[in-house]
Formats: structure tokens, C-alpha cells, sequence
């Protein structure tokens, strides 16, 4: 404990944004926190994205997931891809900004706790191996360790695989979106057999039009898992 106070001294706790001093690691200060556009109240209980009005004691769906067919059971989102909360995912996933991990997972955790049972496995969507290669890390999978870590839940980096590179999603049309990811995840070969008869929780840094989560999702359908829920650090919306 001594050690900790002199650490803590001589480095204190910094702002994850702006790095004003505040009085727990990993935290935001009290204008980022309220300059950060964290989801509550009603959302839709297949993308997470916050709704209007009060919550009617039943699963309520957006216009967007009402008209697109969505395979997996549930989904969360932790914040609007916006404002500090898009500084925050291009600092985690450009930005070599590890330390982000640890916080993020704990905020995705907290928007898809209710969702998680004991025995359900966290896997990241994976990167291509040349993106990996480039970028040194993935952030989704970051995020999953520490998320299963914090939940005390299984974790499997690897239980899916991108089997060709499917470059940016960037620019592409919805249509274009998930063209481009039809059948670009599939299972590992070996590591995949992890998912049959399990309850899945499928971890992403951003959610833009589903198709990624899509393709995860039923790659873990095909190798057997039963129930499947997608959380993600950031939902882009339609009014964001």
C-alpha cells in the first residue's frame, strides 16, 4: 500500500481525454464525462441504440432493426458514436491507447450485464491477419478479454476467424456493407468448436450498419452456439 501512495503521487490519476487530474484511475473528468454521449434509458433491444419514451415493459425495436433482419437475440450499445465517445474508439483502435481498454470493457459490461448468464463464452469479431499484422492488436479483442475478465466469464480471442480481408467498410453503401462481409467470418477450424451448445456474447469496438455482428453471428450459429448477443463500445445512430 505504501508503494501504491508513492505511485500514485508521483503519477496521478489523469483524465482519459483531456488529462485534468481526477480521483480514479481510469476515469473521465466531470466536463468529458457529460461531453460523452453514454446510452440509458429505453433502447432497442436488438442494436441498443436509445429510443424515446418510457420503457414499456417489453422488448421494443428502432425503425432500422424493425426493417432489417437481425440474427442475433440481443444487442447493447455502451455509447453514440460521437463526439468524445468517436475520440475515444479512434484512440483505442489508431491511437495505440491500450489503457482505454479497461475502462471501455467496463462500460460495454455495464449496458450488457443483464443480458449474461454464467457460462456464456466472449469472442471478439476478428481481423484479418494483414490487418493484424499492420495494426499490432485488435481492439475487439482487447476489448473481450477485459470485458470477460471483469464478468468472470470465458473468453475465446480466437473462436472466429476472417478468412479474407474485407478492407474498410468505410464509404460502402449498406447494401455494399454486407456484400462485402458475406461469408468473410467463419469458425476456427479448431478453436471453434468452442461455440457449439454455448450461449455467445459477441464483442465489436463500433456498430455501424450490423453487417459485421451479422457475419460473427451466424459464423457462431453455424458451429453450434444457441443464443447470441452483440455488445459494442459505440452505436453509430441515424441522429448521431
Amino acid at each position: 500500500m505504501g508503494l501504491q501512495a508513492a505511485l500514485r503521487l508521483l503519477f496521478p490519476p489523469q483524465c482519459l481525454l483531456c488529462e485534468t487530474l481526477v480521483t480514479t484511475d481510469f476515469g473521465l473528468c466531470g466536463p468529458c464525462w457529460r461531453a460523452t454521449p453514454f446510452v440509458a434509458g429505453l433502447v432497442c433491444e436488438l442494436c441498443g441504440c436509445p429510443l424515446p419514451g418510457e420503457d414499456p415493459g417489453h422488448p421494443v425495436h428502432c425503425d432500422e432493426c424493425l426493417t432489417s433482419a437481425r440474427p442475433w437475440d440481443h444487442g447493447r450499445a455502451a455509447m453514440l458514436y460521437r463526439d468524445n465517445a468517436r475520440k475515444l474508439v479512434l484512440a483505442l483502435k489508431h491511437g495505440d491507447r491500450l489503457d482505454l481498454a479497461r475502462p471501455a470493457a467496463g462500460w460495454i459490461l455495464g449496458v450488457a450485464r443483464p443480458l449474461l448468464s454464467p457460462g456464456v463464452l466472449v469472442v471478439p469479431v476478428p481481423l484479418h491477419w494483414t490487418r493484424l499484422l499492420g495494426r499490432r492488436y485488435n481492439q475487439s479483442a482487447l476489448l473481450s478479454a477485459e470485458l470477460a475478465r471483469q464478468a468472470g466469464l470465458d473468453h475465446c480471442p480466437d473462436a472466429l476467424v476472417r478468412g479474407r480481408n474485407t478492407h474498410s467498410q468505410e464509404g460502402r453503401s449498406r447494401e455494399g456493407r454486407f456484400d462485402n462481409m458475406t461469408g468473410a467470418i467463419l469458425p476456427h477450424p479448431k478453436r471453434g468448436t468452442l461455440l457449439r451448445g454455448r450461449r455467445v456474447l459477441i464483442v465489436d469496438d463500433v456498430m455501424t450498419s450490423g453487417a459485421t455482428l451479422a457475419a460473427a453471428t451466424e459464423a457462431c450459429q453455424g458451429a453450434g452456439a444457441t443464443h447470441v448477443t452483440v455488445a459494442v463500445l459505440a452505436r453509430v445512430a441515424k441522429d448521431a
